[in-house]
């Protein structure tokens, strides 16, 4: 009897299991998440922060998930070849964001690899457009969405998730980029953070 019972439940799981994969696996092959906020700033002022790991950590919507994170910045910290690297507790894990493309006032584009606690590697673009008043912001991430992916996204909204990280990063660096001089007029020589790449901090 006992016996007959632990197959029934060994049978149980092992479809729950296999129709879990089969959903999952119709699941999209790839993703794309990306907030947009508008800001009182010239695009100038954005990308210059944005293109500049020695300033991420006043904008990061990660920074306090963990006060003690272990950070490091390797190459020039500015622009193409910059790279940033974290490891910290279980909130924050392990990685490496590396800038692979940058476009002056316009575009920053980045591969994010995740190390722990799981392994990815995604796209993430900063864009940013002049609008009327200031300038509009896109933050993006994309990828492949392989089977382990597809099964949690069975279980948590990604979109929703990272979504609001990204829409607290993206107020913080409103915040910072709003709180800069304006830049210059084209040619004038006026040390501000849109000549010098200044950013003014408390």
């Amino acid at each position: 009897m006992i016996k007959k019972v632990a197959l029934t439940l060994f049978a149980l799981i092992a479809l729950t299991i296999l129709a879990i994969f089969g959903i999952a696996s119709m699941r999209p092959d790839t993703f794309r998440i990306e907030r947009k906020i508008v800001m009182k700033a010239a695009p100038a002022t954005i990308y210059l922060i944005a293109n500049d790991f020695n300033h991420w950590t006043k904008w990061s919507p990660w920074e306090a998930l963990d006060p003690d994170m272990k950070k490091n910045i390797e190459g020039p910290g500015v622009g193409v070849g910059a790279v940033y690297t974290w490891s910290g507790n279980d909130k924050v894990g392990e990685g490496k964001m590396s800038i692979l493309e940058s476009t002056p006032d316009s575009r920053v584009g980045m591969q994010l690899q995740f190390i722990k606690p799981f392994q990815a590697t995604n796209n993430v673009e900063i864009q940013i457009a002049p609008v009327e008043g200031g300038s509009e912001v896109t933050w993006a991430m994309s990828g492949t969405n392989n089977m382990m992916a597809k099964v949690m996204s069975l279980f948590m909204n990604m979109d929703q998730t990272v979504g609001k990280d990204f829409e607290t990063g993206l107020a913080n660096l409103k915040v910072l980029a709003e709180s800069q001089p304006p830049p210059p007029p084209p040619g004038n020589p006026a040390e501000s953070m849109g000549a010098g790449g200044k950013i003014v901090t408390d």
